[in-house]
């Protein structure tokens, strides 16, 4: 399973620093800063795995995909993922085109789609843009949100896995006060990749409940006092 190592500046992604990457549109200006999350990252992971194993290559994989599918802002800029072909479905749904996924807001708006009536929605991503999704759990979680593999059944062309998603909420999200307590989900994920490793189809399966859960156990706060951050965009990455 071969993937471009990762150059300056990050040990667990490709594609975000050097000289491939000097015109690359970034969504929120500039390249993100991974420092922090990947220090959460190292202090928190239950596995640590091989330089070299399968679990690794499969876990700086994930990394990279999230990287670019969340702060590049051009498709023509993505290295790991074939944009004609890529789809991406989450617990079953119809799978969606990068087209689609844009459409619905991207990143944080595609994983939290939701069946629910809208006044039962304690997130709603038919309301919220890239720009104020991402402000939203950035703001909750200020050192990033860790991502380990725990576990691969199955490796390329159709990469089956099983994942931690983890973080602190030290930070007030959607009109709840932050905890500082640990906000954790666990999930499965299937990744198919052509013979060039980039990705073509993706599917996850999670309970979203998990990680809402977790961000609505602190008291009401009002709305000033949430939207007081919303000027200064963060550019920690996740995962």
């Amino acid at each position: 399973m071969a993937i471009a190592s990762a150059v300056e500046g990050d040990k667990y992604r490709s594609f975000l620093h050097g000289e491939e990457e000097k015109n690359t549109k970034w969504r929120f200006g500039g390249p993100p800063n991974y420092d922090t999350v990947n220090k959460l990252f190292e202090d928190g992971r239950t596995k640590v795995w091989p330089p070299g194993s399968l679990e690794e290559k499969v876990q700086n994989l994930v990394k990279t995909w999230e990287m670019e599918l969340f702060h590049k802002a051009c498709v023509d800029d993505y290295k790991s993922i074939d944009p004609k072909k890529y789809t991406f479905s989450l617990n079953g749904r119809k799978p969606l085109t990068l087209e689609e996924t844009f459409k619905l807001g991207g990143g944080y708006n595609a994983f939290m789609q939701t069946s629910l009536p809208v006044k039962f929605r304690a997130y709603d991503p038919e309301k919220e843009t890239v720009d104020s999704a991402h402000m939203a759990f950035t703001t909750a979680f200020p050192r990033g949100f860790a991502l380990e593999v725990l576990q691969v059944y199955s490796g390329p062309p159709v990469i089956v896995y099983k994942f931690r998603h983890w973080a602190y909420m030290e930070g007030p999200f959607k009109g709840y006060a932050p905890t500082g307590e640990l906000v954790e989900f666990y999930g499965m994920s299937i990744f198919e990749v052509d013979e060039l490793m980039k990705v073509v189809k993706v599917e996850f399966f999670f309970n979203g409940g998990e990680l809402l859960g977790g961000l609505m156990k602190g008291a009401a706060l009002h709305d000033s006092t949430i939207d007081a951050a919303s000027s200064c965009p963060f550019l920690k990455g996740t995962g």
